[in-house]
C-alpha cells in the first residue's frame, strides 16, 4: 500500500574534506525548508578524519584545525540536525532530502546518521534535482550542470560552498525547475 502521508522537502548540502566518508570527514552540513529557505540549520563538525583531499578546503574555506578545536562532535551534530528536521516537519509529513547532485552529499550524512545515530530521519527518501531536471524536460546529465541551470533559475548566481546558502540556492532551484512549464529549447 502506498505512503499517504504528505512529502514534505528540505534541501541539504554538506561540505567535506573529500569525495568518500570512510576516509575523508563530513565538514559542515546546511538544510533549508523548500518552501521557506529563511527556515534553515547549520553546523560545522569536528574531523573524524585526518585525510584531506586536494582542493577540498579551498572550495569550502573550512579549516581542519579550527573544526577540530571548534567543530561540534558529529554525534551531536547529527543529534541537532535529526532534531531540527523533526521539528520543521508538519506531524502527519514524511521528510525528503533535496539536493543538487544528491548521490554525494546523501551518502555522507546517510552514513553520520547510521554510524552515529542508528537512524536516519530521511529514511530512505532522497531527491535529486539534477535528475529531476533531466526527467522532467529530456535533456542529459550534462546539461544539469550549474554552468546551465543558473542562468535559467539562479540569475546567473553561483554557489557559495557554505553548506546553509547552498541548500538555499538549492531550494530556490528546485521550486523554480518545479514551476517551470516551459522547455529546455532556449537551454544554452
Amino acid at each position: 500500500m502506498p505512503d499517504e502521508r504528505t512529502e514534505f522537502y528540505i534541501s541539504v548540502d554538506v561540505e567535506t574534506a573529500g569525495p568518500v566518508p570512510s576516509v575523508y570527514s563530513l565538514l559542515s552540513v546546511g538544510a533549508c525548508v523548500v518552501e521557506r529557505p529563511e527556515e534553515g540549520f547549520y553546523v560545522e563538525l569536528a574531523p573524524e578524519h585526518e585525510a584531506v583531499a586536494s582542493g577540498a578546503l579551498e572550495v569550502s574555506g573550512l579549516s581542519m584545525e579550527e573544526l577540530a578545536h571548534d567543530g561540534v562532535h558529529p554525534a551531536r551534530a547529527m543529534e541537532q540536525f535529526e532534531t531540527w528536521v523533526l521539528e520543521v516537519t508538519p506531524v502527519g509529513s514524511v521528510p525528503v532530502f533535496v539536493g543538487f547532485n544528491t548521490p554525494f552529499d546523501w551518502m555522507f550524512v546517510a552514513d553520520y546518521f547510521e554510524r552515529h545515530l542508528g537512524r536516519n530521519p530521511f529514511g530512505h527518501s532522497a531527491v535529486d534535482i539534477k535528475s529531476y531536471y533531466m526527467g522532467k524536460f529530456g535533456t542529459t546529465f550534462g546539461r544539469t550542470s550549474m554552468k546551465h541551470l543558473s542562468p535559467l533559475y539562479l540569475g546567473g548566481a553561483h554557489l557559495s560552498h557554505n553548506a546553509l546558502g547552498d541548500a538555499r540556492d538549492q531550494a530556490t532551484l528546485f521550486r523554480s525547475i518545479v514551476a517551470d512549464t516551459g522547455s529546455t529549447d532556449d537551454v544554452t
